[in-house]
């Protein structure tokens, strides 16, 4: 089964995030007023204004790099927590550009709070987030859980709870007669006739019911039951058996809802709107900068044998739409009867085109598709549109990689996946990374991507 996005609520929603923002915002601003009072003798409105926006500006930025969650270990915490504020820092620089008051300012005033501003929440940060995980702990252990099932998925919930999240697990309760269990790790400590003696004995908090689907008639009866029992019960769906994509539990007016296949692009529409921001005012700026390499490819593409600098080619791109992708042409203009990947020693490729496709500078110009929407900076690669024919229905779910816009790079991509793929294995293992980044999609992954990319352009699958 495909991992599952976690519907979990944002941590701005939780004390964990509040009381440490809390915190940090009230140094924040209580030493930019004692920086700004310092240097002037007074604290100016335009501080003050700048104090509002910091803490309006912070919660967003905050929640989008999940600063704050009581998962991260100290070193990941303190990472994510700079990312968070020079995310804040930006926006707050490109607000003073765009109106123009950027000059009221002292310079020395924000420079000095930006960088011991950071020092402080850092500071901050490592005592409250240790009192955070020892509370959730604490609440963790008073938490004495059982299982409904002894099947695969009741098996897999069992690691999980123990393993990831620390709760004490006192077995797995077998939902017929059978009081046998082979190769397990965890006890099988009864059946159903025995449930409430253990609920009772053991002081249990939560059960979890991990029974097939088939079961469906059970999990009615026991839930009824159960209502008395002074427990909290929690069902968990087998849905092993399905390919799931980024999938989730909601609410539909009141119906519980199991979201089975969604876009990131559709399900977290906020983020979707940052991830579009980066990567427009990304390729803009690389268009900028990489701009004498761009002319000066172009040129020698076109100096090295006869036709066009560029290569367009019909791909399928976000929801399966056909886009043309740009690249600069690699190959001696041919027939294009069927389309071929390139192999090693291609004999299509020129001397120059096996530079630039060796050092990856002919993808460059999709920096213009990025500027087109069409595509993004990280996704999964697109393939050619007779490539996607040849491999659906050869490779589960292939065409599910493209419920999210296709991109320049990609985890598939920083993991190795790159080249020919000549075997099916080798497409397999690209199309579960893809569905892999698609599934734990998040603003802080593409971030990471971004980064780990320049350190494989020069890979040996590369050709």
């Amino acid at each position: 089964m495909i991992g599952k996005r976690e519907n979990t609520a944002p941590e701005g929603r939780g004390l964990t995030f509040w009381g440490q923002w809390a915190a940090a915002m009230g140094m924040l601003t209580l030493l930019l007023c004692a920086l700004a009072k310092g240097n002037i003798g007074h604290i100016e409105t335009q501080y003050r204004i700048l104090a509002l926006f910091t803490l309006l500006g912070s919660v967003p930025a905050y929640s989008l790099m999940r600063v704050y969650h009581k998962q991260h270990g100290y070193l990941v915490g303190v990472s994510r927590l700079l990312a968070g504020w020079l995310v804040l820092l930006s926006g707050l620089t490109v607000m003073a550009f765009v109106t123009k008051t950027s000059e009221l300012f002292s310079r020395e005033i924000i420079i000095i709070w930006a960088g011991a501003g950071y020092v402080i929440q850092a500071c901050l940060f490592l005592p409250l987030h240790a009192i955070s995980r020892r509370y959730h702990n604490k609440l963790q252990s008073e938490r004495t859980s059982l299982i409904i099932g002894t099947g695969d998925l009741a098996q897999e919930l069992a690691d999980k709870l123990v393993r990831k999240r620390s709760e004490p697990l006192l077995g797995l309760v077998a939902a017929d007669d059978h009081l046998h269990l082979d190769d397990s790790l965890y006890p099988l400590i009864g059946n159903l006739s025995h449930l409430r003696d253990l609920i009772t004995e053991h002081r249990i908090r939560r059960l979890y019911i991990a029974l097939p689907l088939s079961a469906a008639e059970q999990i009615e009866g026991l839930y009824i039951d159960l209502l008395d029992a002074n427990v909290d019960v929690v069902w968990i769906p087998d849905l092993q058996s399905l390919k799931l994509l980024n999938h989730s539990v909601s609410d539909i007016a009141g119906l519980a809802a199991i979201n089975l296949n969604e876009s990131p692009l559709t399900s977290y529409p906020t983020a979707a709107l940052t991830k579009a921001v980066l990567d427009r005012s990304v390729a803009l700026l690389a268009i900028l900068l990489l701009s004498p390499v761009l002319l000066g490819t172009a040129l020698a593409v076109k100096l090295s044998s006869p036709g066009p600098a560029l290569f367009k080619q019909k791909r399928h791109g976000w929801n399966g739409m056909v886009i043309k992708v740009w690249k600069f042409r690699s190959m001696r203009v041919h027939a294009d009867t069927q389309v071929k990947q390139a192999t090693r020693k291609d004999p299509r490729i020129t001397r120059v085109g096996r530079f630039i496709r060796r050092t990856s500078i002919d993808e460059l110009p999709q920096l213009f598709n990025v500027l087109q929407g069409c595509m993004s900076l990280v996704g999964p690669r697109p393939h050619a549109v007779a490539h996607n024919d040849y491999y659906t229905g050869k490779i589960d779910a292939y065409m599910a990689r493209h419920r999210i816009k296709p991109g320049i790079t990609g985890l598939a991509q920083i993991s190795g996946c790159r080249g020919e793929t000549e075997t099916l294995d080798k497409m397999e293992k690209r199309v579960e990374l893809d569905l892999a980044y698609i599934n734990n999609w998040s603003f802080w992954l593409d971030i990471k991507i971004l980064i780990k990319t320049p350190f494989t352009l020069l890979a040996k699958d590369i050709y």
